[in-house]
């Protein structure tokens, strides 16, 4: 390839890089992967709180990498997959122990009168639903399978490829723009 070419390919390169870095990010504020909307939590632990994040790891975790003549997205965390295409998790004793853990946790932090009886307040209220949860994901048996929806946030859709194609007919009308002025 002749130097023309290279810079070019390394600006569009570039271009996307930065386009779909912010692309991929609004997905977490769309909560949505483009125009595919997310299917909404089940769980009671977070009322109201955001789809995949939690605490904005998976998020953060979003990351590209170049390369003479391509790009490639990825995260690193071992659940990003699952979150991404969606699947079943196999429940295992392990598991089982730690929904256990969870739901002593929950039932631990109810608030209490000065009497002993506990206290008929929103928190309690969350705990309450939040220990339910615990409960019965720990009753669930051990084999079973847990199903998480497919909630996109990486891959290539129709608005990826429009970026793309957008992107590279900029960097060649600037190339070709430039090129009539220095001749």
């Amino acid at each position: 390839m002749n130097k023309d070419a290279r810079n070019i390919i390394r600006n569009i390169l570039r271009d996307l890089r930065v386009e779909l870095s912010d692309e991929f990010d609004k997905n977490f504020e769309r909560q949505a992967f483009f125009s595919e909307t997310w299917q909404r939590r089940r769980s009671p632990l977070r009322p109201g709180g955001a789809t995949l994040v939690d605490t904005g790891a998976l998020r953060r975790s979003v990351r590209s990498r170049t390369t003479e003549t391509s790009i490639v997205f990825y995260t690193d965390l071992p659940y990003a997959a699952i979150h991404n295409d969606g699947g079943e998790i196999v429940v295992t004793p392990r598991m089982k122990r730690f929904f256990w853990r969870k739901y002593y946790e929950a039932t631990g932090a109810f608030g209490r009168k000065k009497d002993g009886g506990l206290r008929n307040d929103k928190r309690n209220r969350q705990l309450g639903s939040e220990a339910e949860f615990w409960k019965h994901m720990a009753l669930k048996k051990a084999g079973t399978s847990i199903r998480i929806p497919r909630r996109r946030f990486l891959g290539v859709s129709p608005e990826v490829e429009k970026i793309v194609r957008e992107t590279i007919e900029r960097n060649l009308t600037e190339y070709f723009e430039n090129l009539e002025l220095k001749i």
